[in-house]
């Protein structure tokens, strides 16, 4: 190792050692959980070190605040697709299907269940268990084709884009778009299916 990098390694480390207790109280703010806030900074750190170790040492706290903030926002963005999809099964099973048999582009498939989800009933005998309607999310993309399954999570699950679902994927943007509208399709059938009997 150079006397450079390693100078520049001794920096960095030095400069983590000093933010990360004020970044893990931000974060914590934010989320009000201590490992979910905990994962936040050491995947900020780590981001701060794979990709901008040779910036000047100067710009490491804006840099860092910004990786940081980011990091944040796409957890609760995360978690806004995800309880929407929880908050979709409920209301599916409950009657409340909207229009998801219309021939939609997919993102206006998932607007439309999306607007679905704010109007179910909240009596217990509507809303299912948090925890039964995560199962069932989960079984209904385990009978996803595999590509489908991968377009849809990285898209509507980890919150990429078009281009950066194509480029993990190793594919064209057009697929998907096609394997991600097939996948919500396909989910608004399989979730439809968990209405109950009104008989």
């Amino acid at each position: 190792m150079s006397d450079r990098v390693a100078r520049i390694r001794q920096e960095l480390d030095g400069f983590l050692a000093s933010v990360e207790q004020r970044a893990f109280k931000t974060a914590l703010y934010a989320v009000r959980e201590e490992d979910t806030a905990l994962d936040i900074v050491q995947d900020s750190m780590m981001k701060l070190a794979r990709s901008y170790s040779h910036t000047p040492a100067a710009e490491w706290p804006l840099i860092f605040q910004r990786i940081l903030q980011n990091a944040i926002r796409d957890h609760f963005r995360r978690s806004r697709v995800r309880n929407l999809w929880v908050s979709l099964v409920g209301n599916l099973r409950s009657g409340h299907d909207g229009d998801a048999e219309d021939e939609r582009s997919d993102s206006e498939l998932l607007e439309a269940l999306a607007a679905t989800a704010g109007h179910a009933a909240e009596s217990p005998e509507t809303v299912v268990s948090r925890r039964q309607v995560l199962l069932e999310l989960e079984t209904a993309l385990a009978k996803l084709p595999a590509r489908q399954r991968e377009a849809f999570l990285l898209r509507y699950w980890e919150g990429l884009d078009v281009q950066e679902t194509a480029a993990v994927m190793g594919c064209s943007e057009g697929s998907v778009k096609t394997h991600c509208s097939r996948a919500a399709h396909s989910l608004a059938a399989m979730l439809q299916s968990l209405k109950p009997d009104p008989g």
